[in-house]
């Protein structure tokens, strides 16, 4: 049963999402007030090279203080089909092309507190087609076989949700490729 919202108001305008804080009148009369994140969506890149490698990011994370390890990824621009937007992701953070790129799922990221809806590709035929980075990107790449790919998420050596979730989506996609 959807609440009520009875007013709502932009609270901080960034560069990649708008902060908004609704008031609510829940189904038992209660009234709270919820910030919401909203954010225009984004894209999560499987990349899956001829030796059946998956191509990994490693890129600092300024909100967690930490390096992480991720799948490329990225975030919608305005009107930008999120296919689109995955073909330049990729070419972006891994200097590769996508010859094939498969939508393999989508899901919320935290819709506790976000509207942000990322779409997961499984990137093959990939070829050498760089271009550059966002100014604020410094990325390594690694390439992972499948099989450690799925270990880390096991024992704790991929800690990034969006890219746990995108291995889960991909694996049929993975296995039928083996």
């Amino acid at each position: 049963m959807p609440i009520e919202v009875i007013a709502s108001e932009t609270i901080y305008h960034g560069r990649a999402f708008n902060v908004r804080r609704d008031k609510v009148r829940f189904q038992n009369q209660n009234i709270a007030q919820l910030d919401i994140i909203d954010h225009i969506g984004a894209v999560t890149i499987l990349p899956l090279d001829t030796d059946g490698r998956i191509i990994f990011v490693h890129q600092y994370r300024h909100a967690v203080g930490l390096e992480l390890l991720e799948l490329p990824a990225g975030t919608l621009e305005e009107d930008e089909q999120p296919e689109n937007c995955a073909l330049r992701e990729i070419r972006e953070e891994t200097g590769f092309a996508a010859g094939k790129m498969v939508k393999v799922g989508e899901f919320y990221l935290a819709p506790g507190y976000s509207t942000e809806y990322m779409t997961v590709f499984l990137a093959t035929d990939l070829t050498p087609s760089p271009l550059p980075g966002d100014a604020d990107e410094f990325i390594t790449i690694e390439y992972v076989s499948i099989e450690q790919a799925y270990d880390l998420v096991v024992n704790g050596g991929l800690q990034d949700g969006k890219s746990i979730a995108a291995l889960l989506l991909a694996r049929p996609y993975l296995i039928e490729s083996r």
